[in-house]
Order: C-alpha cells, then structure tokens, then sequence
C-alpha cells in the first residue's frame, strides 16, 4: 500500500498533491508506527486519573473515557464540559509517558525534507509531547512549528473552529495544503475547507490497541488517500513532484 497510484480513493474525485504548498501532520499514531502502542501509555494514565478526579472504579473510569473520547474528540474536554475540571494538571499527568519506544526515523526525516513547501504539526496534545516525540524520532527540525491543544483553546479535532484557529494561526491556505491523520473522522472537516486528505493506517497484519470505531472510514468521501507506510507515500509523492 505504499504506491500513490495503488492509494487513491473515490476514482476522479479524489485530490493529488502537484499543488500542494503546506502539508499537515497529526502526531500519534502517524508520525510514528501504530504497533509501537505509545498512546496506549497515555490512554492508562488517562484512565487512572478519570479514576481518581471521579471517585470510581478503574472500570467505570475505562467507560467514561471512552465515552467522552469518542462523543467530545478527546476525554478531557467532556471531562471539562461534564464535570466542570480544569485542564492543566490533566495535561500535565497524562502526558508523562515513557517515549523510549520511539527510535530514530532518519527515513521519515528525509522524506520530509523533499517534500517542497511548509510543515506543521496540529495535535490534540501538547506541544511539549509532540516536541518529545519530534526528537525521539529526529524530525524535530522537519517542523515549522507545532498547533496543540492549548493553541486550539483546549477544543480538540475534529471540532471545526479548531481547524479555522490552526489555519488562522498559520496563514495557511488550504486548498493548497494535505492533512495526514490517523482517524478519518477528523479528515472530514479538512477535506471540506479543501485540503488533499491521507489516512494513515496500522501496517499490514500489526496488531494495534485501538477501539474498533477508530479503524473505520477507509472509504469516506472525505478520504482522498489511505497510507500504511507513510515514509514510502511521501517518497513518492516527493518522486512525483
């Protein structure tokens, strides 16, 4: 699946990349393989704190989060809308993870340095853990900048007004920019605004730690390209241009 011509989806509608001047990444799960199941150590500490802000079993915290998870784009921000909490120690405790399963990806890194044009991270994290997982993977100076949940006034994706907030920020023009994401529900709006869209999918027969809502939207409308290599798609693409 890592050929360009193999990666099209929905026949002529789909958008190409010639055109393309700023590329836009998610951070987890995209920039780095899905089986390393990094986020699975935030999900526990996620879970944990749920647990101990609510006064329930780790059980009923595993329930709750992935309720808000799926119904408010990121647990916390149903924990902030449902419960009133503030966000900066939540931020600050799920977020201390151990990073070390992140090798150097010095193929990636070239790949990005071929692409012609911007490069930006939008993530539903912080940016001191995109810039952990940037240098863990020596892509760290790739990056233009970083857009995360407290540039987006701590309302993840797929919410609207946090894509208008990145784009804004940025002065990005999206019809000549590509979003690459791990989760087709927040392609959607990117797609709409007129960006050329690239879902990231685990590679091959890896087993992955995600719930089974996460793996859908393959064929949404809103997908142009799907991807389980990520440094080979943008090879060619690179090639391509």
């Amino acid at each position: 699946m890592s050929q360009i011509a193999a990666m099209p989806k929905n026949d002529n509608s789909s958008r190409g990349f010639d055109h393309v001047e700023t590329w836009v990444f998610d951070l987890d799960n995209t920039l780095y393989p899905h089986h390393l199941n990094l986020w699975q150590q935030v999900d526990a500490r996620i879970r944990s704190y749920i647990a101990d802000f609510l006064k329930i079993s780790e059980d009923d915290a595993f329930r709750v989060q992935k309720d808000y998870y799926r119904r408010y784009g990121t647990s916390m921000r149903g924990l902030m809308i449902e419960h009133g909490m503030q966000p900066d120690d939540y931020l600050e405790v799920v977020h201390q993870i151990d990073h070390s399963p992140i090798e150097p990806n010095p193929a990636l890194g070239a790949a990005l340095e071929k692409l012609p044009g911007r490069k930006l991270i939008l993530t539903n994290g912080t940016r001191k853990h995109a810039e952990a997982v940037m240098r863990r993977l020596a892509v760290h100076e790739r990056f233009e900048d970083v857009f995360d949940i407290v540039a987006a006034e701590l309302e993840p994706k797929p919410a609207p007004q946090t894509y208008h907030r990145f784009l804004a920020a940025h002065g990005v023009a999206p019809e000549r920019s590509a979003m690459f994401e791990d989760l087709a529900r927040n392609l959607e709006v990117p797609h709409g605004l007129g960006m050329t869209t690239v879902l990231v999918v685990p590679s091959g027969a890896r087993v992955v730690l995600r719930e089974e809502w996460e793996l859908e939207g393959h064929d949404a409308a809103h997908v142009d390209h799907v991807t389980d290599d990520l440094v080979g798609f943008l090879e060619n693409i690179a090639a391509a241009r």
